[in-house]
């Protein structure tokens, strides 16, 4: 589903070139869970974001569904993002002007789907919250908004669902409520499911643990997973 090889990604600074990733090759299978920890500044959000096709690598490779994303243009990734990938932020990243069904629906109407509100609304009754789809994101709680966030990343059936701290900004409760949440999903969708995550709970629901130290990976374990 997603292949990284030999990925280096660096950046200048005021006291010289800073090296984030080093080399990194992995491999995430179709319908995989995949958790990649590390202390802050170990590359982690770094990865996330180039697998994503948000940022371009200093050198390597990034093979996502078959497609090489080096080789394409910033026009070209938008495109094989919004047909492929979903995303799950700390911070949400909702939009405010919108309502919860509105948030939902908008990436199911932007792919031309006739049928945006039906799914935009099944997806708010998965994630239990049916019953405040009228609501703005101002108007709910940071546990509710996560959830419409993950209903959203939902939304357009994505192959790929890559979270970066999704229960970062939750307290222990409700992020115990949104894991259980992100792996019904997963696997009711059948999703490739990639993760940043400080959550030792999470981590350890996932098929497998990748460790970065300094940009490498320095350990792969498998857990049994979900």
């Amino acid at each position: 589903m997603i292949e990284t090889r030999d990925l280096v990604k660096s950046v200048d600074t005021s006291e010289g070139v800073l090296t984030i990733l080093r080399g990194v090759s992995l491999k995430f299978e179709s319908g995989e869970a995949v958790a990649i920890v590390g202390a802050s500044g170990s590359g982690k959000s770094t990865l996330l974001g180039l697998m994503a096709g948000l940022d371009s690598s200093t050198s390597g490779e990034i093979i996502l569904d078959g497609h090489e994303l080096s080789s394409l243009d910033e026009e070209e990734r938008a495109v094989l993002r919004g047909q492929l990938v979903g995303f799950v932020f700390q911070s949400f990243q909702l939009l405010p002007s919108l309502t919860a069904l509105e948030n939902v629906m908008l990436p199911i109407e932007l792919k031309g789907d006739s049928a945006a509100k039906e799914k935009a609304t099944d997806l708010l009754d998965r994630v239990g919250l049916s019953e405040r789809w009228h609501h703005y994101p101002n108007q709910l709680s940071g546990g509710e908004q996560q959830r419409i966030a993950i209903a959203r990343a939902f939304a357009t059936e994505a192959r790929i669902l890559f979270a970066d701290e999704p229960t970062g900004n939750l307290d222990t409760a409700t992020g115990a409520k949104i894991v259980e949440l992100l792996f019904d999903l997963n696997k009711a969708f059948s999703t490739t499911l990639v993760l940043v995550t400080h959550d030792e709970r999470l981590a350890a629901r996932c098929d497998r643990q990748v460790r970065l130290v300094a940009g490498e990976v320095v350990a792969q374990n498998g857990n049994g997973g979900k």
